[in-house]
């Protein structure tokens, strides 16, 4: 842990983590404009603080904030706040995005466990989605987990089912770190089916939480962890969203923090992706199909470029234009002379039958008794 951060701050960011819901503005904004020691005392002192004192009474009667930081580290996870050398300074970026849904502001402090550093996060991808995905958004979303991990960028995601899951599957099948962050406190698992799962990614990644240890997940809660994900990634992909996906809240978070937002189109006639259709209809998401696509968009200037796609090279693709002028004047099965080639191709006579000698030499046309005819290869 960095020693830049003297201990009062981390005390009273580690009392504010307890008293105050994740996102909450009037913390956030106050800790922002009065400094979290001078925002603590306060509330010790009993001297209430744009109407907070009557919320955090019961929380401020047992908060035991050293106690809290002991237990921490007894877990293996660590609470990072502004100052320390792993902080994530992308997330300030919060401060300046508004509220939404009566969230909002830079977060206090994050609890992580795992060895990924938060600092190292500059360049990753946030991938979400639908919970109730289908086979073809899991490929989609395990398939750019996996090409984006594979590329050296973190994977961060939710660890809820469907899409969550895909891709933070993606990159762990390339053996390399992905982040999950929670709406429940880093000593706690949800959903409880994915224990295997978020024990892998602390042992290997990083688990991320605003929520003090021992919060339960709530909807609230949710929608301010999103907010996170979004500051936390240099760009997220929505794969499987439908209208009232809690994925458009971080569509919403990213694009307010001018994120980079893309989404993965599904079949037109499914409402599993009906709000990723209406993102990139509307302009709010780029579109992308695959992982390569994900990382030509969000990598720096001049990484990760592709090749605008095209069909497989043919024999006519090397010739010039009146070389292909001429080809196309060549009848298919009954043969004809070179003037008649010509008359039809709107050439001259010798530029004909020197084009012709030129296709002849290519296998694209052949000469018999009755004139030139197309060869087989000029179909392909």
């Amino acid at each position: 842990m960095s020693s830049q951060v003297n201990h009062a701050e981390r005390l009273a960011r580690a009392a504010l983590s307890r008293l105050s819901e994740p996102g909450d503005p009037r913390f956030t904004e106050l800790t922002t404009e009065l400094g979290a020691v001078e925002l603590h005392e306060r509330l010790l002192a009993q001297r209430d603080v744009n109407d907070l004192l009557a919320d955090v009474a019961l929380r401020l009667a047992s908060a035991e904030p050293q106690r809290e930081l002991d237990r921490a580290a007894r877990l293996g996870i660590r609470f990072v706040i502004p100052g320390d050398a792993e902080w994530p300074d992308q997330v300030g970026d919060l401060a300046g995005a508004g509220e939404l849904h009566e969230r909002g502001g830079a977060p206090i402090g994050l609890w992580v466990k795992g060895p990924l550093r938060l600092d190292q996060l500059a360049g990753s991808v946030a991938v979400v989605g639908s919970r109730s995905s289908t086979t073809y958004g899991d490929s989609a979303a395990g398939e750019i987990g996996a090409m984006v991990a594979r590329s050296g960028a973190a994977v961060i995601s939710g660890a809820a089912f469907g899409i969550d899951q895909a891709a933070h599957r993606g990159a762990i099948a390339m053996d390399r770190p992905t982040v999950a962050v929670l709406a429940c406190g880093a000593d706690k698992v949800y959903p409880e089916a994915h224990t295997a799962l978020i024990r892998h990614i602390a042992a290997t990644g990083a688990v991320v939480s605003e929520a003090a240890l021992g919060c339960a997940p709530q909807r609230v809660r949710f929608l301010a962890r999103n907010r996170l994900i979004a500051a936390l990634a240099r760009g997220t992909v929505i794969v499987e969203a439908a209208n009232r996906s809690g994925a458009l809240n971080t569509a919403n978070w990213a694009n307010r923090l001018h994120r980079v937002v893309l989404g993965v189109p599904g079949p037109v006639t499914s409402a599993t992706s009906a709000g990723v259709h209406h993102l990139i209809r509307t302009g709010g998401a780029g579109l992308v199909t695959n992982g390569a696509e994900v990382l030509e968009a969000i990598g720096a200037a001049g990484d990760h470029l592709l090749e605008d796609p095209r069909g497989p090279a043919t024999a006519r693709d090397r010739l010039s234009t009146r070389q292909q002028q001429v080809l196309d004047a060549v009848p298919v099965s009954r043969g004809a002379g070179s003037d008649s080639v010509a008359r039809t191709a709107g050439l001259g006579l010798v530029e004909v039958r020197r084009a012709l000698t030129h296709l002849e030499q290519r296998g694209l046309v052949e000469r018999s008794d009755d004139g030139w005819r197309l060869a087989a290869l000029a179909h392909t």
